[in-house]
């Protein structure tokens, strides 16, 4: 049976981008609804998010969509369900949704494995200058062999923090475990029992930014998380330290981490987030040769991706029909 609003027309959704199309097929299949799309990969303008979401039964969006009271009161009262093709939620307005009564699904658990791989890729290209080495190799600066040309960091017999051992932090903990890694440092709100697992030590986030090799950044963006690394975060790490961050740009201090690069407080970075995204081609720490920089790719596995469309789709017809979300956020 479609399900119909009260005057028997199909229930309206409006999509602020192009989905993988294992997401479309489900929303095409339940007949549900009456799609509509900003039929673009790039992001929606703000006056066509704020013109197509009128009246809209429900809203799947992306990370980079903020979607404010503006954007709710666009829509109207007939507004059910937002769902984000995101494990993140930052970009949304949880306290006005939560008093609209809207329902709310994303796509957590589906990317941590994409995620942990990718970050442990960009942990290693980093260390060990794989980015300076293929350009040495294009640029003709490959010679005769040399003693100490190009040499990194290695994780064998290491010091590593994780900052978040949630899913992806644990995933990271588990991939970097086998190549030698000594200790495994975590800082969080509370320790976790899974933990034993890696044999993580839990420590004071000082202890772990000061005796760890390489650090990596995996937490939630929260008031306290925001702008955590910054100057005197970089300061008491070793000179020999490599920072690693694939959770949120914001939790960083571009600047500073600039000034720690530059100076070699520390010895290198890698991100594959910053603030903003996308980061300008003229960022002064574009111009760093020990800083990595990834264009936010963490989940990009054409099966990751399919999955997040596919459970970002079931999201939105769950609650579209007023039944269970496979993944809804709870207030």
């Amino acid at each position: 049976m479609l399900m119909q609003t009260a005057a028997g027309k199909l229930m309206k959704v409006f999509l602020t981008r192009r989905i993988p199309p294992e997401g479309m097929k489900i929303l095409s299949a339940a007949g549900v609804c009456e799609v509509s799309q900003w039929d673009s990969d790039e992001p929606v303008q703000r006056a066509d998010l704020l013109k197509g979401v009128q009246g809209a039964h429900g809203l799947l969006c992306l990370l980079s969509d903020k979607i404010d009271a503006e954007v709710l009161d666009a829509a109207g009262p007939n507004l059910k369900v937002i769902s984000t093709l995101s494990v993140g939620y930052d970009h949304l307005a949880i306290d006005e949704i939560k008093k609209r009564g809207i329902r709310v699904g994303y796509t957590p658990d589906v990317l941590t494995d994409a995620t942990a791989e990718l970050t442990v890729a960009l942990l290693l290209a980093t260390a060990r200058r794989l980015p300076e080495g293929v350009e040495e190799v294009k640029n003709g600066g490959w010679s005769s062999w040399k003693p100490l040309w190009l040499c990194g960091y290695g994780l064998s017999g290491s010091t590593v923090g994780v900052i978040g051992l949630g899913r992806i932090g644990m995933g990271i903990a588990r991939r970097v475990m086998p190549f030698g890694v000594k200790r495994l440092l975590y800082s969080g709100r509370t320790a976790k029992d899974y933990a034993a697992e890696v044999n993580g030590e839990y420590v004071p986030l000082d202890t772990l930014v000061s005796e760890s090799d390489f650090i990596v950044v995996s937490c939630s963006l929260t008031p306290e998380t925001q702008g955590m690394c910054d100057k005197a975060f970089f300061s008491k790490m070793k000179n020999t330290g490599v920072f690693v961050n694939s959770s949120r740009g914001t939790v960083v201090n571009q600047e500073d981490l600039y000034e720690a690069l530059s100076s070699r407080q520390i010895a290198a970075a890698g991100l594959d987030v910053t603030t903003p995204e996308p980061l300008p081609a003229n960022h002064p720490l574009l111009t760093l040769k020990n800083c990595v920089v990834l264009p936010h790719i963490g989940s990009a596995t054409y099966s990751t991706r399919g999955i997040m469309g596919a459970l970002s789709a079931q999201n939105l017809l769950g609650g579209l029909q007023g039944t269970d979300m496979p993944s809804e956020l709870t207030f």
